[in-house]
């Protein structure tokens, strides 16, 4: 009776065993999976929210809401204060339903391994498409990848994947989102590569760009708008003629941490007001509104409003203002509880910004030939680098978009000096700035979270010996003879921790043979202190301050019970081993 049994579990074994050697065909296989639901998704959000449009503000299917010249009545300014309703009910939901905020993927995959909870997931996508299709002055993009990702983070899960699949998969399923959403393969594998993964990888290349193609193929399919920015056949531009696209970069670069800080701003204002935080959104909503009767084109992503804006004919003047205009409604619609990304909104703002500097810098003859929709294009990327970081992923958006690598060199260019600028003058994308306000350090998606996990409570020996501080030195002695043990941590008479005693020290033959001498006379790193919870870079600078080879680990400060021990050399030797399994799962090795 148990050789069918025998047999089911030698197919099992063999099944795993072609798993793990044709690992890279199957992710391969899994990648592409999650492209073709990325595009799904995309396309199913997208409609959605296109419809939402339609009917809240009446306005023709196939055409854009910020493409509008005017609402078709003042009383549609009143859509975004019914959506800042609807947010309000939905943040309260969310508060009862979740105990944290919700992570997106650029914080699952540096400090959860890629793990993503399905349900803040959907909810984050919910709330995007609400904000969105009542006209908030957000984008899309971080519904597309937040769904996508969080459903195919959780499939691989049930998998049983490792932790670099999972990451990687969740790359793929981001990069295919935002590959989906524009037709622009390249610009998301990048995006997966530079913001997500946080790593350009051979290993990595395979699964995502598959992943990439597959979203935008399907989405193509499904029929997702995917329209490109037609300009025209370019030349390749020289040396000198890149001059003042370097300082569009510059200015595109300050454009964004002003961007940021005034989201910032904008939810401080909204805290110091003491405006309760169920009618935050319901004022944001409100003051949106106002701003779309003054002009349409700060409502939603701004999909319309850049391609009208970049051919048409407005003064420097009429742009100025309507990129405060855009700007405003951004901050409030962020800082007053609407969920979504600046990801469209600062490609929109980069385009406006580049092509009035450009008109005014002609129309005051100070730089001649000065393309205003080079400006225009080359703006966009430089702000969205500095906002959303990854100046790859905005190149090839520019380029992608366009079809013209006539304006290859002035595009990236103004991105690396504006993703230069960024990182030095604010050290933050917007994603990991949200993430730094909520106390965290990270600023990339780069895989960190593996030293998190390595806690002190992982690498401490449970079982240590422990001896009363008042004990004598001779009962000492009888109790751990020499060779016996290496150290015994010092308790006091509540069992606390009252210092770490060299087993040696007690032999030394200058000690004091008197009958005075005590353990407490031996104890050593009295006040220094090892907690279960802090992780391998915490511990080892408390090693280095106590200069001390091994430290007791306590349950807390208070009580200060002892629960275990452990040594430097042992702290050092577990490091350098998920070092190393971090580095062989980034070449694709492990």
């Amino acid at each position: 009776m148990s050789v069918p049994s025998q047999t089911a579990s030698g197919h099992v074994l063999n099944l795993r065993e072609k798993l793990v050697r044709f690992r890279e065909i199957w992710l391969l296989g899994l990648a592409a999976l999650a492209g073709v639901f990325a595009g799904a998704v995309v396309t199913a959000m997208s409609w959605i929210t296109n419809h939402a449009h339609s009917i809240l503000f009446q306005i023709p299917l196939n055409e854009r809401l910020s493409g509008q010249d005017a609402l078709a009545s003042p009383w549609f300014a009143l859509v975004p204060v019914a959506g800042g309703v609807i947010m309000a009910v939905l943040a309260a939901l969310s508060k009862r339903l979740f105990t944290r905020p919700p992570v997106d993927p650029i914080e699952a995959n540096a400090l959860h391994g890629g793990r993503m909870s399905v349900r803040e997931s959907l909810m984050v996508s919910l709330q995007t498409m609400v904000s969105s299709s009542y006209g908030a002055s957000v984008g899309l993009e971080a519904g597309y990848t937040q769904a996508s990702s969080g459903l195919v983070s959780h499939v691989a899960g049930r998998l049983g994947l490792r932790r670099a699949e999972i990451r990687t998969l969740v790359g793929c399923a981001s990069a295919g989102a935002i590959s989906a959403a524009f037709g622009a393969p390249l610009t998301g594998a990048f995006y997966g590569f530079e913001l997500i993964i946080g790593t350009y990888t051979v290993a990595a290349v395979a699964p995502v760009m598959t992943a990439s193609l597959a979203a935008s193929l399907t989405a193509s399919w499904l029929g997702a708008e995917q329209n490109p920015i037609e300009i025209g056949l370019t030349q390749a531009m020289s040396a000198a003629a890149l001059a003042p696209y370097l300082f569009l970069g510059i200015l595109g670069a300050l454009a964004a941490v002003t961007v940021m800080q005034l989201v910032t701003a904008t939810e401080n204002l909204f805290r110091i007001s003491r405006c309760p935080v169920w009618l935050r959104p319901v004022v944001g909503g409100g003051i949106v509104g106002l701003l779309g009767l003054i002009s349409p084109h700060v409502l939603s992503s701004g999909h319309g409003a850049l391609h009208l804006d970049l051919v048409g004919a407005a003064t420097w003047q009429f742009l100025a203002v309507l990129f405060a205009l855009k700007l405003l409604a951004s901050a409030v619609s962020l800082g007053s509880g609407f969920r979504g990304g600046l990801f469209f909104a600062s490609l929109y703002l980069g385009a406006i910004l580049g092509k009035s500097v450009a008109l005014a810098l002609g129309e005051l003859g100070l730089i001649h030939g000065f393309s205003p929709l080079y400006a225009s294009l080359v703006g966009m990327a430089s702000l969205a680098v500095g906002v959303v970081g990854g100046p790859l992923t905005m190149s090839f958006l520019v380029l992608e978009t366009t079809r013209d690598l006539g304006i290859t060199g002035a595009v990236l260019v103004a991105s690396i000096v504006s993703a230069v600028v960024v990182r030095e003058t604010f050290g933050y994308s917007f994603s990991t700035w949200r993430l730094h306000l909520r106390g965290e350090t990270i600023r990339s998606a780069h895989d960190v979270g593996w030293m998190r996990n390595l806690t002190v409570g992982r690498m401490m020996r449970p079982d240590v010996k422990t001896a009363p501080q008042t004990l004598s030195l001779s009962d000492f002695r009888k109790q751990f003879p020499l060779g016996a043990s290496q150290r015994v941590i010092a308790v006091d008479a509540n069992g606390g921790y009252a210092g770490m005693v060299i087993v040696a020290d007690a032999y030394a033959p200058e000690i004091d043979q008197s009958g005075k001498t005590t353990v407490a006379d031996l104890a050593r790193n009295r006040d220094t202190m090892l907690m279960p919870f802090m992780n391998a870079r915490e511990a080892a600078q408390t090693f280095q301050i106590a200069y001390a080879e091994e430290l007791a680990v306590v349950d807390s400060l208070s009580s200060k019970k002892v629960m275990g021990l452990l040594t430097e050399q042992h702290l050092l030797r577990r490091y350098a081993e998920e070092l190393d399994k971090a580095r062989r799962d980034l070449t694709g090795e492990g």
